[in-house]
């Protein structure tokens, strides 16, 4: 193995700062890529029929009630190495690597993963693998129709009233970057929902940080996130504009 060169700090900082400056261009850029995913067309989508643990569910049913949907195709089921005992082992890493699904759940989003296991089998899995998400028995023609009946990927849907729309797509590789509550949240119709966005006009958006939480403490009340020792002070160290509250709060 040939290492690199040994520098000393100053050099050393030179260097991260020079990729420093490039990486905020990937970000930025990132950014971009996320807006325009918000201006993409929708399609239409008629209905699925899947299996839950509760029983029959529908595409529709899977939303939660909440705006958007994110269903991630895994591959748990016979002919696929490691069944019944495991799913496979990419998407086993894919569904070790899923963030607290309570952050999605806050901005209207629910995700779920869909397979064609039994749901014994899957319910025995998530159990041993220590999973968390609502995994979905497919039924009908729902991976083949998009995109997703012989290689991993994430579907994402918005719905108005009972009519869903399909809105993007992601696989192969750009599986990579999913897991974060940001990175699917980036993949939607409505994205973060962050006044710092560009959005079209309209889409519902609210300061960051605001909505923020403890992953067991959403609910109704604004998050509190610093407590200044005499109200009516603002704490310098919280980065969030003013709110008026003089105790730090969303």
């Amino acid at each position: 193995m040939k290492t690199p060169s040994i520098v000393s700090p100053e050099e050393w900082e030179a260097q991260r700062q020079r990729l420093l400056a490039r990486e905020k261009e990937v970000t930025r850029a990132r950014d971009a890529l996320a807006a325009e995913r918000r201006r993409m067309s929708w399609q239409e989508v008629g209905n699925y029929t899947f299996e839950g643990p509760k029983g029959t569910a529908s595409l529709l049913d899977l939303f939660e009630g909440r705006r958007q949907l994110i269903v991630y195709r895994a591959f748990f089921e016979p002919g696929v190495h490691g069944w019944p005992e495991h799913a496979c082992r990419g998407c086993s890493l894919m569904a070790d690597q899923v963030g607290h699904l309570a952050h999605l759940n806050a901005r209207n989003t629910t995700l779920v993963f869909a397979s064609r296991a039994p749901q014994p089998d899957i319910e025995r899995v998530k159990a041993r693998m220590g999973w968390r998400m609502p995994w979905y028995t497919i039924t009908d023609g729902f991976d083949v129709d998009f995109g997703v009946d012989q290689w991993h990927g994430t579907n994402a849907f918005i719905r108005d009233g009972d009519r869903v729309f399909r809105t993007y797509f992601i696989n192969n590789r750009g599986d990579e970057g999913l897991g974060t509550t940001w990175a699917y949240l980036d993949m939607t119709a409505l994205g973060r929902q962050e006044a710092w966005e560009d959005s079209p006009e309209g889409y519902p958006q609210s300061p960051p940080y605001e909505w923020w939480n403890w992953h067991d403490e959403y609910g109704d009340e604004p998050a509190q996130w610093w407590s200044d020792p005499d109200e009516g002070t603002h704490d310098p160290a919280d980065p969030r504009p003013q709110t008026g509250t003089g105790i730090g709060t969303g």
